[in-house]
């Protein structure tokens, strides 16, 4: 059986206040990944400084910090085969401008004045989603379970 990775994805203020959370989940599932954990929170100050830490000291982390704080969040986890690179694929390049058409961020971010505004958080390494899963997710939070397309499709 080949080996399962999990990431985190967070779908951020401008996500959930604009309502695509669903197309983003369906995009997501479409594509064959697992949703092992999910959960509405609104982010803290003092999470979202956890979270961004790696920014600190960058002209743009208050404002990020300030703006991911601002209104509930959507964070996941996600399972399937190189999860990361996949996420990562489907959510497109970080500035929505640069982003290719057919991404989450290409189709759906309308923000083009700063790269804050651009739906998504999502991890671009094994050791950024471990940290990332943690800050958000327990052990208990996180679900294991087969999909039907996987046994269908297990050679």
């Amino acid at each position: 059986m080949e080996h399962r990775e999990r990431t985190f994805l967070m779908i951020k203020p401008d996500g959930v206040l604009r309502g695509l959370v669903g197309d983003i989940i369906k995009r997501i599932e479409a594509k064959g990944l697992k949703i092992a954990g999910m959960k509405l929170v609104w982010v803290n100050k003092n999470l979202a400084e956890k979270h961004y830490n790696e920014h600190k000291g960058q002209p743009y982390y208050e404002l990020l910090v300030n703006y991911v704080s601002s209104a509930p969040s959507v964070a996941m986890v996600l399972e399937g085969r190189k999860a990361i690179e996949v996420v990562r694929r489907l959510v497109g390049a970080t500035d929505p401008a640069n982003a290719e058409p057919g991404t989450m961020r290409g189709d759906l971010a309308i923000e083009r004045r700063t790269v804050i505004f651009n739906l998504v958080h999502a991890s671009d390494s094994p050791k950024s989603a471990a940290r990332e899963i943690s800050i958000f997710f327990d052990d208990n939070d996180i679900h294991s379970y087969d999909l039907p397309t996987e046994s269908i499709y297990r050679i």
